[in-house]
């Protein structure tokens, strides 16, 4: 797996001086350590995770994103989930995959995923702010399969974006 820290810090659960001091500058925080050698715990049992770029996690809740290189996500969705399941038992949260560097319709629709999206719009505000309206579709009478409020924290977070989120049956 490649991340910003050495495969070395991450197996031996001790920090080199370059990695020491990415922490304290807070571009790598607790939550990355633990995720990074939660996957590199997982990698053994499987393969594929060798070749996934992590680059960060956010936790907002019961909700964990994870972000990931361009075109990892699939290595982590694949072995049936199992990858997920395994980070989701490990830190009792529903985790989400993302991926690093898309534009902001691919970010989201991984973000709100199994649910489609119909529309993305800007709307700019009277402060000069801008917010995000994201229309999805949901099925009548079922249930989010997340947490609405901990993905718009997890957006605003991720990618400074503040999300308006709207339902059409």
């Amino acid at each position: 797996m490649k991340t910003e820290l050495c495969s070395f810090c991450l197996k031996s659960g001790i920090l080199c001086q370059k990695c020491s001091a990415k922490v304290k500058a807070g571009e790598i925080s607790e939550l990355d350590l633990r995720i990074a050698r939660l996957l590199l715990s997982l990698e053994e049992k499987y393969p594929s995770l060798q070749n996934v770029c992590f680059y960060k996690a956010v936790s907002v809740g019961r909700s964990l994103a994870i972000i990931v290189g361009h075109g990892d996500v699939p290595r982590l969705l694949g072995y049936g989930g199992k990858i997920i399941k395994a980070l989701g038992e490990e830190t009792g949260k529903s985790v989400r995959v993302l991926e690093y560097g898309v534009d902001d319709r691919k970010f989201l629709e991984d973000l709100f995923m199994p649910l489609s999206i119909l529309t993305i719009n800007t709307i700019w505000l009277p402060d000069g702010t801008t917010e995000t309206r994201v229309i999805l579709r949901r099925n009548r009478g079922s249930q989010l399969p997340f947490d609405l409020k901990a993905l718009k924290e997890i957006a605003r977070k991720v990618r400074k974006m503040s999300l308006r989120v709207e339902f059409a049956d």
